[in-house]
């Protein structure tokens, strides 16, 4: 049921592949949106087939901290002034917020100024090291988030709609299990949901994460590696792994990824993203969300591979799936063009199915 099949360069974000996680078709949404949404008003317009962000509701993310259950927290958020919707962004692994940033923006443009949109990273994965060195699982990043939620996103009328990417994906599906009076959608992105057999580059990273001698000598030297002076440092950077990425990526790497803390918990965290996704996704749950489901797949991406959506398909084919064949890589949030594109994906599933 509404497949839909979507046609840039392969090269962004090929680190970020290597490492755990960073990692539609016509759904008719009004049965449940009718109740809880205003009217958006279209801020977009369409020039050569595409859709371009009007500038009048240009507003920038803004950075913060926040505490939940005692740990810190990085948030990026835009708050809309009336907003009909809250959207709450999961990232993938590496978690770090600030990667996603250009994605956010555009994302908040094309819907008008009328949703608030808070996007929330992994703890310990972070600019500094506010937990000391603790490690944190992938279920451990889980109950966070459910806690943030509670404690945060309280507001029952102001509708949720998660959005996650690659293990963000899996993320978003367990608090959507856990908060449906809450949660209206939910939209997964290049998702993770299941350990890829056939792919020897997570054979190999498996093994790599799970081993704790080599993950702490690989953090140490990525520490070494971001303890450059700055300007070193992002000439390194520039010429190693992120010789296409946006300006937005680079500074990200700079600031957060090369940090012996991050690297660590990077790994802690894909290690048991390996254990806990060795089985097949909960397809009974799926099935009864059907209706408020919906993943976007790319093609050549070894982390949501096509045997993934050929068997969503099969198990619930009332899902609503996508597949994009511009050429967009997993790590889409390292191209400023990407980040554009997956952005006019998430807000046409919203815009083009509420009631006018």
């Amino acid at each position: 049921m509404g497949r839909k099949y979507r046609g840039d360069s392969k090269s962004e974000g090929m680190f970020l592949r290597l490492l755990p996680s960073l990692t539609v078709g016509s759904t008719n949404f009004s049965f449940f949106f009718n109740s809880k949404l205003k009217k958006f008003s279209r801020c977009a317009f369409v020039h050569m087939g595409r859709e371009v962000v009007h500038s009048f509701s240009r507003r920038h993310a803004e950075f913060r901290f926040c505490n939940v259950s005692g740990f810190t927290n990085e948030l990026l958020e835009i708050h809309s002034d009336d907003p009909s919707l809250h959207v709450l962004f999961i990232p993938g692994n590496p978690g770090i917020i600030s990667f996603y940033k250009d994605f956010l923006e555009s994302l908040y443009q094309l819907l008008g100024g009328r949703v608030s949109i808070t996007a929330i990273g992994h703890v310990s994965q972070t600019k500094k090291d506010w937990e000391g060195g603790r490690l944190f699982s992938l279920q451990e990043q889980i109950d966070h988030k459910i806690e943030f939620v509670r404690q945060e996103l309280p507001n029952n009328d102001i509708p949720l709609l998660l959005v996650g990417h690659s293990i963000g994906s899996y993320i978003s599906i367990e608090l959507f299990r856990r908060l449906q009076d809450q949660v209206v959608y939910c939209i997964g992105l290049h998702p993770f949901l299941m350990i890829n057999k056939q792919s020897r580059q997570q054979l190999l990273i498996g093994k790599f994460a799970g081993s704790p001698l080599l993950s702490t000598l690989f953090s140490a030297l990525t520490a070494l590696v971001g303890a450059l002076p700055r300007r070193a440092l992002s000439f390194v950077v520039r010429k190693t792994i992120a010789k296409s990425w946006s300006n937005t990526a680079t500074e990200a790497a700079c600031s957060h990824l090369l940090k012996y803390h991050t690297m660590r918990n990077v790994l802690f965290m894909a290690m048991t993203e390996f254990k806990e996704l060795s089985e097949a996704p909960d397809w009974a749950f799926m099935k009864k969300a059907s209706q408020k489901l919906s993943f976007l797949f790319c093609i050549d991406d070894h982390w949501a591979p096509m045997h993934m959506y050929e068997e969503i398909s099969k198990q619930v084919p009332e899902i609503d799936l996508s597949v994009e064949r511009e050429g967009h890589t997993h790590a889409f949030c390292c191209s400023e063009a990407a980040s554009l594109y997956i952005a006019q994906h998430v807000a046409n599933l919203i815009k083009n199915h509420l009631p006018d």
